[in-house]
Formats: structure tokens, C-alpha cells, sequence
């Protein structure tokens, strides 16, 4: 789900290399449905989605349920397609990305979505007693309180019938995110209960040691340059502005069970190290590695086996120096505005995400300023503290507020 964007693109080209391991069965995506139809097409794939409904009149909206029906499939893979199931499907809208999630012939859901839009997929995957390879940093941080326990009971299921590993995690939830994905590695064959620190690295972004005044006329293309990853356009902006190392914090606190007074955040500029794991006798595990995606999503796949490589190794005698540093938060206040929003916890955590994503989305459509995105941000968060804070219960309670959030985020744009 999300196959067209970054981290989409990059899971299909870790399926492209181990067909002998992966199928794709079903694939989602937002708005590129012509990115999405070539997708199918290539892999055979009959079950699709598309998230916007606006795009129902365009002739590929056709073409797609040509080849969910199989009459729009290749002659090459019709046969295969066919034979794998007697019937595909297609879907339009963010109920009919959601359903992908229970397909009975997927055994891994790669939640790739960008947004609070994941977060339901997420739930119907772990319901549905799929492996859910989580990118979509919103399920944890909007929904964690949701997402985790099912997580517990998904993995409770796959030791119960014999389908976990037999050492380390049950792996019903596996990180994609480089950092989450780095400390769940580091911590396999750990106690949990001898963890000291978690250390969260951050590139910095592009604007690494600018002063405030610096960031006043900063432009969406200077934001978008981000020095070491290759992201889509709102998680690059969530790095430049450190919200999304804000929003790994939370992600951490919830994937591993951890207080947020030992969640620490380190700049770490040449992004080789990807996270570390501190332990109570003074020790402490680093994963280091090539700054590429692709690492961290085949190992989501593949776990607990370790597949052949999907990139070139790093090699340690070109590497250079390491950098480390704390992070500037007084410049860069949506690290700490996250940060906040994750130990207050309850829907704050939903109403910061859902302002971040409209001050986000206004930036990059030249309506609002940089730093204007914080600014945004803590306006909606203090207007919800106003009219308290409430325990998370449900999907449908976070969405109403995701859309109250919304709206007044569209109030506060700066």
C-alpha cells in the first residue's frame, strides 16, 4: 500500500529481486494511478486500489478495472495472473485501500502510505493476522495506543501456531523506518529489561546550524533538498523541520515499550549509523550501513533470514569521520513539540500529526512559511489541551478528531 511513492518504489524493486521469494499480490496507491497501472501490469498483480476518488471519470480508472478483471493483463502473465486467483478486484477510496489489508492470499502487508490515511490500514493488517512492514509513521503516532496491542495479540497467535522464529521477536510488526528498523536489530537477543538508552540518529536536514532568522525566507525546493535520503516530499520536509525525528520518538516509545526520558535524539550528519541501542553495563550496539532504503524494507520482508544484499555495502575506508551532535530544538520546535505531544499522550499525539500535515501540505503549495509549520502546529495543539485531552478508544474517535484538527489547522496557517 503506498507502491508508487518512495518507499513503494523501493519494495517493488526488492520484490523484482527475490521473485524466487516475494509475489505481489495486491497494490494501492493515492493518486498515480498510470505509476500504479504500470506496477500491475509488470507484476501480474490483480487487486488494486486507488485512494482518490476524485480521479473516478479518468479513462485509467477503466484500464485499472480492466486489469483487476484480467482483461487488461498482459498476454505474457494472464496465465499466471488467472491461475493464481479465479478473480481480482479494484477499489476506489481510502475504505478500498483499507481492504488490501485482508487479502487472504498476502501473508505481508507493506503499509507505505503517507499520512493519518495508514493508520486504519494498519489495524485491519494486524487484524487480519497479516506480518504488517510498517513505513507509515502515523499508525504508531496517532494510533499506537491501538495498534501496539494488536500487535501483541498477532504475535501471541504466530507462536501459538508455530509460524513465529524460533529465537527473537515473533515479528507481526516489523519497522521500515531506517532508524526503528536499526534498533530492532540491535536489540535481538537483548533483555529488554538491561536497555539504558535509545538512541535515535537525525541527519539534520538541509538547514543544519541555520539560526531562525536563516529560516524565515527558507523556500519549499531549498526544504526538499535533503542532503543524505531520498524521500518523498512531506517526509522531507518533516526531516528538515526534525518533526520527523519527533514523530520516530514516538514510534520508539511505542514499538519498544520505552519512557520517553530515555529516548534520546543525536545529529549524526553522514547518516552511516542509523540508530544505537545503550545498554546498562555502558555497552552500546550502533547499526551502521548504506544510506538506502532498501536495506531496512528486505528486512522486513525477510525476517528472520538475511537475504543477499540490494546495494552496494558500505565501505568503512571511504566513510570517512563521524559526526555526532544534539540537535538544535529552540530553531527546529517541532522536535520538541512532538516530544511533548508523545508524553502527554491520549489525541494529542493525532491533533500535532494532523496540523503538521496541513501546515506541511500549505508549505509546499507556497500558502504558508517554514516556520510557520511549528508555529501551526503548537496553535492546534494548545486549542485541543484547551478542550482536554481524551483517552484514545477507538479508529472513528481518532478520525473525527483527525478532521477537527484539520480544519483548524487550516485557521492557523502562517
Amino acid at each position: 500500500m503506498g507502491s508508487t511513492g518512495s518507499i513503494g518504489v523501493q519494495t517493488l524493486d526488492v520484490a523484482r529481486r527475490h521473485a524466487d521469494k516475494l509475489e505481489v499480490v495486491g497494490l494501492a496507491a493515492g493518486r498515480r494511478a498510470e505509476e500504479l497501472l504500470s506496477q500491475a501490469r509488470e507484476f501480474g498483480v490483480r487487486c488494486l486500489a486507488v485512494g482518490d476518488e476524485r480521479l473516478a471519470g479518468e479513462p485509467v480508472i477503466d484500464e485499472l478495472r480492466a486489469q483487476a478483471r484480467g482483461t487488461g493483463v498482459p498476454p505474457a502473465s494472464l496465465a499466471q495472473a488467472v491461475a493464481r486467483r479465479a478473480e481480482g478486484s479494484f477499489g476506489l477510496g481510502a475504505e478500498a485501500v483499507a481492504a488490501l489489508a485482508q487479502l487472504p492470499e498476502a501473508d505481508v502487508v507493506v503499509n507505505a502510505l503517507v499520512g493519518a490515511a495508514g493508520l486504519r490500514a494498519s489495524y485491519e493488517a494486524l487484524a487480519a493476522g497479516k506480518v504488517l512492514a510498517l513505513a507509515n509513521k502515523e499508525s504508531l503516532v496517532v494510533g499506537g495506543d491501538l495498534i501496539m496491542p494488536l500487535a501483541a495479540q498477532a504475535d501471541a497467535q504466530r507462536r501459538a501456531a508455530g509460524t513465529a522464529p524460533a529465537h527473537g521477536p515473533a515479528g507481526a510488526l516489523m519497522p521500515i523506518d531506517s532508524e526503528h528498523g536499526a534498533i530492532y536489530q540491535c536489540l535481538i537477543g537483548e533483555d529488554a529489561r538491561e536497555v539504558a538508552r535509545l538512541w535515535v540518529t537525525a541527519s539534520g536536514g538541509p538547514f543544519r546550524g541555520r539560526t531562525r532568522a536563516q529560516l524565515e525566507s527558507v523556500t519549499a525546493a531549498e526544504a526538499l533538498a535533503h542532503p543524505t535520503w531520498n524521500m518523498g516530499a512531506k517526509i522531507t520536509i518533516d526531516s528538515s523541520t526534525l518533526m520527523n525525528k519527533g514523530l520516530e520518538v514516538i514510534e520508539a516509545h511505542h514499538l519498544f515499550a520505552m519512557p520517553y526520558d530515555r529516548i534520546s535524539v543525536v545529529v549524526q550528519p553522514q547518516s552511516a549509523i542509523h540508530s544505537m541501542v545503550e545498554f546498562t553495563d555502558g555497552s552500546v550496539k550502533a547499526h551502521l550501513g548504506t544510506t538506502d532504503m532498501r536495506i531496512p524494507i528486505q528486512y522486513a520482508l525477510s525476517y528472520p533470514e538475511r537475504w543477499d544484499a540490494p546495494v552496494a555495502p558500505l565501505d568503512f575506508r571511504m566513510l570517512g569521520g563521524l559526526e555526532f551532535a544534539a540537535p538544535d530544538e529552540d530553531t527546529f520546535r517541532c522536535l520538541a513539540l512532538a516530544r511533548h505531544a508523545g508524553e502527554a499522550g491520549g489525541t494529542l499525539p493525532c491533533v500535532m500529526n494532523a496540523a503538521n500535515e496541513v501546515a506541511v501540505a500549505a508549505f509546499l503549495a507556497g500558502e504558508g512559511t517554514y516556520l510557520g509549520i511549528a508555529e501551526c502546529v503548537e496553535a492546534v495543539m494548545e486549542a485541543h489541551k484547551r478542550a482536554g485531552v481524551q483517552r484514545v478508544e477507538s479508529l472513528d474517535q481518532l478520525e473525527e478528531l483527525d478532521a477537527w484538527a484539520r480544519s483548524e489547522a487550516r485557521l492557523n496557517l502562517r
